[in-house]
């Protein structure tokens, strides 16, 4: 069911997901997006330009993270804007998984254009990997 306007208040969790990306999930990510940057997939590489190893594509981590308010919302088109900043990268080991995890909290309301401001914590390693980021959201 979609959320209500009127039910919601700010400071309110609307959400909270956790998201496990792995080695192949950035190769599938790559070749879905065409972003086939040896940072990517390439451990050699990513360390000899000063990486810690292969890391996330962050538009891989963008999208991961509005998928909490999309699901939450119901539909995908009720998010008008979607705007973060790159805070530090997400290192994915090999073997193994690095895990993100995605809080989405309601940040502001307005009434006049029945929209919901929802802020997101979006953090892997306990360390913030997005900053700022924020989803406006238009409810009926």
């Amino acid at each position: 069911m979609a959320p209500v306007f009127e039910d919601l208040a700010v400071g309110q969790e609307v959400g909270r997901r956790e998201v496990a990306v792995d080695r192949s999930r950035l190769v599938r990510y790559a070749g879905a997006s065409g972003d086939f940057n040896p940072i990517h997939w390439n451990e050699r590489f990513a360390t000899e330009v000063g990486l810690p190893g292969v890391i996330a594509h962050g538009m891989w981590t963008m999208g991961a993270a509005v998928g909490v308010v999309a699901d939450w919302v119901g539909d995908p088109g009720a998010v008008v804007d979607y705007q973060t900043r790159f805070a530090r990268p997400v290192p994915v080991p090999d073997p193994g998984a690095a895990a993100v995890e995605v809080v989405a909290v309601v940040g502001a309301l307005d009434a006049d254009t029945r929209t919901a401001r929802i802020d997101l914590t979006v953090t892997a390693a306990g360390a913030r990997v997005l900053a700022k980021c924020q989803a406006l959201v238009r409810l009926s």
